[in-house]
């Protein structure tokens, strides 16, 4: 097992930065120094769980208070899909992190990678 910043495996380091979604994906891109595992996972998580969440707030916020208004109750649907795909995402990446696996997922998995 590759050495960690925090002393942990990298395996449990690497599942960790999908815990929190983008937040903990931020919190581990800094700390840690030279593994790139972790690395990679963090800004994964970053590219991930961001973006989702902030659409999900847009559909469910925004668009959802209009949604009410106009009876667009489709617009709420989408967040609802959004927030279910990034608990899938969620399980699937932190399992594979968890194994040990560097799991990249289409466009964001090779963004990660190089910015990792």
């Amino acid at each position: 097992m590759a050495k960690t910043s925090l002393d942990l495996g990298e395996n449990i380091e690497g599942a960790l930065c999908y815990l929190v979604g983008w937040i903990t994906g931020i919190v581990f891109y800094i700390v840690e120094k030279d593994n790139k595992f972790v690395k990679f996972h963090a800004m994964q998580s970053i590219l991930v769980f961001l973006p989702l969440t902030i659409l999900a707030w847009i559909f469910g916020g925004f668009f959802g208070a209009f949604a009410f208004w106009s009876g667009l109750w489709f617009l709420w649907w989408i967040s609802g899909l959004i927030w279910i795909i990034a608990i899938i995402l969620w399980l699937i990446l932190m399992l594979k992190a968890y194994q040990g696996e560097k799991f990249k997922l289409p466009v964001v998995g090779d963004i990660a990678e190089k910015n990792s």
